[in-house]
């Protein structure tokens, strides 16, 4: 189904009128604007000065989330490179809103997890559950909260090998530790957040391995780095495809218009898949609101705040912004089987993403509209004959039931790539695994 009858997100979150997306922008501006990053940063530094406290980095660890085994891996090297001092919690799944899909969100989280390892100087054990037995997370748990912050920093990396080894332990009772997960758990709703694996500092969220390099820099920017000669623990891998030709593979990508993680990754795909000559398919898909994937303000404000840092990494320009749901999406969709007979329909997503999401236009507007699919080079005379056409439903449809049905995934951008003969294809999620998917290209292309 292209939209649900029973969306569980509220109306006023799938079609805002226009004063709510307004005030959406004034909250999203104050997330993306540097200026004010800058200011709140420089705040807390203060604070902590006058005050005379450490560098307090707040970790919290899911005992059955892959993820955390990977930054259980890096956590005693990180509080020995920077002068820091590590106040580490025990939670468990937040789930909700926040974590929806549970079943298959443990699937993903673990292969994704044994995929990203190498790439990072870790490892996943390849014979490993999807979790840990809950008797051996009881008896992990039980170990770990015995001890002190330094002691379970310098005991997790062991804890959590023996954990995801499937190594024997002695079951206990998990009443016995549910009020030091419960404790864990309401820190990290407090502080604002419901992953495992991440890391709080002075008001900012850092998740895993794969935005460690962003804490990393921060501490480095404030002279807290003990050896600032050496590389970041976990460098984020290059986007690479130079010199490779892939015409023999192919490359389907699945972009959302009101992804702000799409906004920041879109060219760069179509640049990649240029660069190499992989065969190419563009199968937009409506965003996860509109198809009734639940969502809170907790964890969009987070999105727009790390994609905003994912962006500067990057040199993508992100915000200011105003959000296209809803309506102007629709609207926007109808033009894609046109532009799709003119070898048009890439440009067009790539000027709509960037009106939206980097030049605060409003795509809800007729003004907007017409900039944004004029600067994709496109007639807008033309266009308004296909605005509000239902042709691109069976079309969208079809590329959702590929993305969900067929391929497990549910955020976007997703991507799968295909060949070479005896390769199973690589179905992957998030801006922050095109390198994984360029590190793929090249090695399949080798072979």
């Amino acid at each position: 189904m292209l939209e649900p009858d029973k969306n569980p997100n509220p109306r006023l979150m799938v079609d805002p009128p226009s004063w709510l997306r307004h005030l959406m922008r004034r909250q999203f501006d104050k997330v993306t604007d540097l200026k004010q990053v800058i200011k709140r940063r420089e705040k807390a530094e203060k604070k902590r000065q006058r005050s005379g406290d450490p560098h307090i980095v707040e970790y919290f660890h899911q005992l059955d989330d892959p993820y955390s085994h990977l930054t259980a891996q890096v956590l005693a090297v990180f509080a020995e490179r920077y002068d820091v001092v590590i106040k580490p919690h025990l939670i468990r799944a937040s789930g909700g809103k926040n974590q929806p899909e549970m079943e298959k969100l443990a699937q993903w989280a673990r292969r994704d997890a044994e995929l990203i390892a190498p790439y990072y100087g870790l490892t996943f054990p390849k014979d490993a559950p999807i979790q840990p037995s809950v008797g051996n997370q009881m008896a992990c748990a039980l170990s770990l909260s015995a001890k002190s912050g330094e002691e379970f920093v310098a005991a997790l990396f062991d804890e959590s090998v023996g954990l995801w080894s499937g190594k024997a332990r002695n079951e206990i009772d998990g009443s016995t530790i549910d009020a030091i997960l419960d404790k864990g758990s309401a820190r990290l709703a407090e502080l604002g957040h419901y992953s495992g694996a991440t890391f709080y500092y002075a008001g900012e969220w850092y998740w895993g391995a794969d935005r460690l390099f962003h804490l990393e820099q921060r501490l480095r920017d404030l002279g807290a780095c003990k050896a600032p000669d050496l590389p970041f623990i976990c460098p984020r891998p290059d986007i690479d495809v130079s010199g490779v030709d892939a015409s023999g593979l192919m490359l389907d990508f699945y972009p959302s218009l009101n992804s702000p993680y799409t906004s920041i990754i879109y060219d760069r795909t179509i640049t990649l898949k240029n660069e190499c000559g992989i065969r190419f398919n563009h199968k937009p898909v409506l965003p996860m609101i509109m198809r009734g994937v639940p969502a809170t303000r907790a964890k969009g404000m987070y999105i727009i705040f790390d994609t905003k840092r994912e962006g500067e990494f990057l040199g993508v320009p992100f915000g200011p912004m105003i959000t296209p749901i809803g309506e102007p999406t629709r609207q926007a969709y109808s033009l894609l089987p046109w532009a799709v007979q003119q070898g048009k329909d890439e440009a067009l997503m790539s000027s709509l993403l960037a009106h939206a999401f980097a030049k605060r236009i409003g795509l809800h507007t007729r003004k907007g509209m017409k900039r944004a699919v004029e600067a994709a080079g496109l007639d807008w005379q033309e266009a308004q004959q296909y605005l509000g056409s239902e042709d691109w439903k069976p079309m969208v449809e079809r590329h959702q039931d590929e993305m969900v049905k067929g391929l497990g995934l549910w955020g976007v951008p997703s991507y799968r790539l295909s060949g070479t003969d005896g390769e199973p294809d690589l179905a992957v999620w998030g801006q922050d695994r095109l390198w994984l998917i360029a590190a793929e290209i090249r090695r399949r292309a080798k072979g």
